[in-house]
């Protein structure tokens, strides 16, 4: 698989919140995040927002649809078992794949 997109969650210490999104570019994202580039955001004036998790996807497609699909469960310790078993990443690359990829 051809990665092409990631779908974040990112974490403030400070704040203890969590982010959910999905890029091209990840480290341009997160420098975004962190310097107030977006100025109406959940991030904005936030500094210290860390990359806890990434999954790499093939196409936009799978990658707004694994982001959506974790932000309706909209339960911390979801977030914190995305990070704990890998096994999760995987099974919602796989239910998200589109065979017109």
């Amino acid at each position: 698989m051809a990665v092409l997109f990631f779908v974040y969650i990112l974490y403030s210490g400070s704040k203890d919140r969590y982010y959910i999104g999905q890029t091209e570019n990840l480290e341009e994202r997160l420098f975004q995040h962190n310097s107030d580039y977006f100025k109406n955001s959940h991030t904005h004036g936030i500094k210290d927002w860390k990359v806890v998790h990434k999954i790499a996807c093939s196409s936009r497609k799978q990658a707004v649809n694994i982001e959506l699909h974790i932000k309706r469960a909209r339960k911390r310790k979801y977030l914190e078992d995305l990070q704990k078993y890998p096994e999760i990443s995987r099974k919602l690359v796989e239910h998200y794949t589109d065979a017109t990829q």
